[in-house]
């Protein structure tokens, strides 16, 4: 029986994604290092995100709404795959865009997501400040404010974390899932590698993969925030989902990894090592990694081989969420290639 078969939820996701051997890069580093495919969710693009959005879409609908409103930074996935969930829905789609990030490059601004984003239709507004979680939900709910006002109904799907993060929900299916395929397989992991940013994943998971028993390390990669403000971050809300789902698990707090080494210069800006694991795992596997989330939790992972920290019978396994869509964003990653 699975923890969140009572929550409303719609089906947005090829399930279960894959999970394969990088056999290039375990032979480099005599150790086995596995990727749980979730870029191959399939909703435009795939990406992590469509598992959060099932379970705020089905909260959506089971309200009535016709409208969905969510905010995120110029090449959010989240907002990529948010208004590709609503199309899919046959729901109406507002996106906020904050300025987040500082890159006066065109193709951040035109390319990749927010070109994506257009070419689905969705209605974009913009929020000037990329600092201010509390100030962007709360021009998305005087937004469906008006929508109620005009005789719709908006349905907000925030981003601070003062609000219950039922999107959380979709990474304890995703734990269940992959400690399913991993038992099938016969493989105990060692270690498991996410990135972590809203913390809706990394919470999710870390409580999926305990809730089935497991005790491997669940090593999150941080992608906006130093480790200590994250790990805070992570613990606010694996409170929630433990209270929302209501089932106990002993996580302590020491059982909450967060490392920043890979966080500079900063959010969407992927310093040299980054930019060196993208284009490894493109050219040592084919696997496309983007630049925020996947390429940051990848390169902890690769400097951590490269000092030789594993044994030959580990078993490693890294979830990659997504985001390829915004590598068209980043020319400069293979101006001398």
């Amino acid at each position: 029986m699975s923890l969140t078969e009572n929550f409303p939820s719609v089906d947005l996701s090829h399930k279960p994604t894959p999970l394969e051997l990088l056999n290039n890069v375990s032979a480099e580093f005599d150790t086995n290092v596995w990727i749980k495919r979730d870029d191959c969710t399939g909703l435009a693009f795939g990406g992590n995100k469509s598992r959060q959005l099932e379970f705020y879409i089905g909260q959506a609908l089971q309200q009535g709404a016709d409208t969905l409103l969510t905010t995120g930074a110029v090449q959010s996935n989240h907002v990529r795959m948010t208004v590709a969930a609503a199309r899919k829905m046959g729901l109406e789609v507002e996106v906020q865009l904050e300025h987040r990030v500082e890159r006066e490059q065109p193709e951040y601004h035109q390319s990749g997501n927010p070109y994506l984003v257009k070419l689905m239709g969705a209605k974009i507004h913009y929020y000037p400040v990329g600092e201010d979680e509390a100030g962007a939900d709360q021009a998305l709910e005087d937004r469906a404010a008006e929508i109620a006002r005009e005789g719709g109904k908006a349905y907000v799907i925030p981003l601070s974390n003062a609000h219950t993060p039922y999107g959380a929900l979709g990474y304890v299916d995703g734990a269940e899932e992959l400690i399913g395929q991993l038992n099938e397989m016969q493989i105990e992991p060692t270690r498991f590698i996410v990135p972590t940013g809203s913390a809706s994943t990394h919470c999710g998971f870390l409580y999926g993969v305990r809730a089935c028993g497991n005790h491997a390390p669940v090593h999150g990669v941080c992608v906006r925030r130093d480790a200590e403000s994250q790990k805070q971050r992570v613990s606010t809300k694996l409170k929630a989902v433990t209270e929302v789902i209501g089932l106990e698990i002993d996580i302590p707090d020491n059982d909450i990894i967060c490392d920043d080494s890979m966080l500079a210069p900063g959010y969407g800006l992927p310093g040299a090592a980054t930019v060196e694991a993208i284009k490894y795992l493109a050219r040592k596997e084919g696997i496309l990694l983007d630049p925020t989330y996947s390429g940051k939790a990848f390169a902890v992972l690769l400097e951590m081989l490269k000092r030789g920290e594993f044994k030959p019978d580990e078993q490693l396994v890294f979830l990659h969420t997504g985001g390829a869509a915004s590598l068209f964003a980043y020319p400069e990653l293979v101006e001398n290639a």
